[in-house]
């Protein structure tokens, strides 16, 4: 199960973000990255919905859950 910060829920209202990409980015990314500063994962998710934009989701295990800690459009991601 995908379960969100009270931040992520906040960011994904503001930026217009739907659930669904972000659950998208986390099940079936593009490309992951080791996030270097903590031991989270980013997970990178083009957005056909969305000009092919390319979604950032932060994310770490909590248990059997994921839970995502931030998601952005990230303009200047590459593979």
């Amino acid at each position: 199960m995908i379960k969100l910060t009270l931040h992520t829920e906040r960011r994904l209202a503001e930026r217009k973000i739907a659930l669904a990409w972000v659950e998208a980015a986390v099940i079936a990314a593009d490309w992951t990255e080791a996030d270097p500063d903590q031991a989270l994962t980013r997970s990178f998710k083009a957005i056909v919905e969305f000009g092919g934009r390319v979604l950032r989701v932060v994310h770490r295990p909590d248990g059997a859950d994921i839970l995502v800690v931030t998601a952005y459009f990230d303009r200047g991601a590459k593979r």
